[in-house]
């Protein structure tokens, strides 16, 4: 696919070395789903407080039932130590390997470092139609309005937009390429965020979370589309980037306070706490515990990671 930069180095190029354009208007907010009077609410006891979550079975019950089912020994999944399948609660006693400050905390790994699972994975649960990306344009003026394509240099540009949709249109050569150039450019001119996230794997459903990643949200870590297994994070900041791209399947209701002390610790190397933040349990909360969705505090957009 090499070939094929230099034919579209103008359009490249006007992303790489032009003066930001005039921010496009925003499309209308998509509408936030309400909470359903049955979504369970989780403690997730942890070794410096503990977090109520209110999950969206409703909007996400493949990954809620997942998480709950772990969560309280209840599915089996395999021991990465002795490779057997285990039936007992999954998350108790497991780490939070990766804090960043001011972005996020994820745990969820057996083994302690971000590579280990329950020994199996399953499919997002992600509606692009409920988060607006159906209708945002990817490019507008040659530019990438949207966070979620991830672009912030002419490589990336390649990578997430030009490269897949190319693939999808089954062009492999320049020559191609030069017999379907007015085809391209108008597929370009078309191209929604949905329609260049799907070019790069991801699958959506219509009834799916609609929930966008914000502060506070629960959401499956994962390694790209449809890997999710046991792997989540909570969000210490909106992060606008990742939407379409993470089931966000719940929000803290009680607890900000200590999700963000956990936030504050402390890190080494891969950004894991030097002092060891445990999950001690998650578990169900007691019928009628739930409380209000808390008011999170006000704070600068994070800047994208790297």
């Amino acid at each position: 696919m090499r070939t094929l930069i230099p034919v579209l180095a103008l359009a490249l190029g006007a992303l790489a070395q032009d003066p930001p354009a005039p921010a496009p208007a925003p499309p209308p907010a998509p509408a936030v789903p309400k909470a359903a009077e049955d979504d369970p609410v989780v403690i997730i006891q942890t070794s410096m407080g503990d977090i109520r979550v209110r999950l969206f079975k409703s909007e996400a019950p493949k990954t809620v039932e997942n998480f709950l089912a772990l969560a309280e020994g209840a599915k089996e999944w395999k021991d990465s130590k002795t490779g057997n399948m285990v039936k007992r609660p999954f998350y108790d006693g497991l780490v939070f390997h990766r804090v960043i400050k001011g972005f996020m905390i994820q745990g969820g790994c057996p083994r302690g470092d971000g590579t280990g699972d329950p020994g199996y994975k399953f499919d997002d649960e992600i509606s692009a139609k409920g988060l607006g990306l159906d209708t945002a344009k990817a490019l507008v003026n040659g530019k990438p309005p949207h966070p979620s394509l991830q672009v912030q240099e002419e490589a990336d540009m390649w990578r997430n937009v030009y490269g897949p949709l190319m693939a999808k249109m089954g062009i492999r050569s320049q020559e191609e390429l030069d017999k379907r150039k007015a085809e391209v450019e108008k597929k370009v001119t078309e191209l929604t965020v949905k329609e260049a996230l799907e070019n790069l794997g991801y699958v959506y459903v219509d009834n799916g979370s609609a929930h966008e990643p914000k502060k506070g949200s629960l959401a499956m870590a994962n390694s790209g589309p449809n890997t999710n297994g046991s792997q989540f994070y909570l969000n210490l900041a909106d992060t606008p980037w990742l939407a379409g791209r993470h089931t966000v399947f719940g929000e803290v209701v009680l607890g900000m306070d200590v999700l963000e002390k956990i936030g504050d610790v402390k890190v080494g190397p891969a950004a894991r706490p030097v002092a060891d933040v445990r999950i001690l349990s998650i578990r169900l909360a007691p019928a009628g515990a739930e409380k209000p969705v808390e008011a999170p505090k006000p704070d600068a957009p994070p800047a994208p990671p790297k």
